[in-house]
């Protein structure tokens, strides 16, 4: 029996460089009956809470250190007692937000996370952050992008610590090489696949 994937939705306000909007963020939970990774806590630790139910949370995963992605982390993390996962180079956004927390252990390229049974391939794909990483199950042929790539195309770079040319090339050697079929959960917004958003990426 392999894992499977479940969404909450919550909201939220997403601040940096002094702007503030309003958001909707996709929290994703990975596993069974048992056991679930949760990727990006944003905004609600009651409500991702309510969600998770009794089983066990084995590490919260950030896909990138975004207010709205890791607000509720610290808050998850201490109900939970799951440790906190964030890609080192995301560790200036995190500061912004957690200046007297830090995350539990360090993401890394290639690393492989595994959940009721079930691999996550970590993909580290900076441009929307430094520390970005996106999060492939080849079993369950899907990824989770967080900010890197939406339905529509790469999430945007017109903020601190962000890079256009970076994004594209993260999501044309990293996420272009996933399988057409795989479907993309995004950090907002519907769901996509790779296939679907090959002509929305420049070359």
């Amino acid at each position: 029996m392999t894992a499977r994937v479940e969404n909450v939705v919550t909201s939220g306000v997403f601040e940096l460089d002094g702007g503030r909007w309003d958001v909707d963020n996709n929290v994703w939970l990975i596993g069974d009956d048992r056991e679930v990774f949760v990727i990006d806590a944003a905004h609600d630790a009651d409500a991702i809470a309510g969600a998770i139910g009794d089983r066990v949370v084995r590490a919260i995963i950030c896909t990138h250190a975004h207010n709205d992605h890791v607000n509720a982390a610290p808050a998850l993390s201490e109900r939970t007692g799951a440790p906190i996962l964030l890609h080192p180079d995301d560790r200036v956004l995190w500061d912004l937000t957690h200046s007297d927390i830090a995350p539990d252990a360090e993401l890394e390229d290639g690393q492989i996370l595994t959940i009721a049974g079930t691999d996550l391939s970590v993909l580290h794909t900076p441009g929307h952050a430094p520390g970005a990483v996106c999060l492939y199950s080849r079993e369950l042929a899907t990824v989770f992008t967080g900010d890197t790539l939406f339905s529509g195309g790469p999430g945007a770079t017109g903020r601190s610590y962000s890079d256009f040319p970076t994004i594209v090339n993260s999501i044309r050697t990293k996420l272009f090489a996933l399988p057409d079929a795989t479907v993309v959960n995004t950090g907002h917004g519907q769901s996509t696949t790779i296939g679907a958003e090959r002509a929305n990426v420049p070359t």
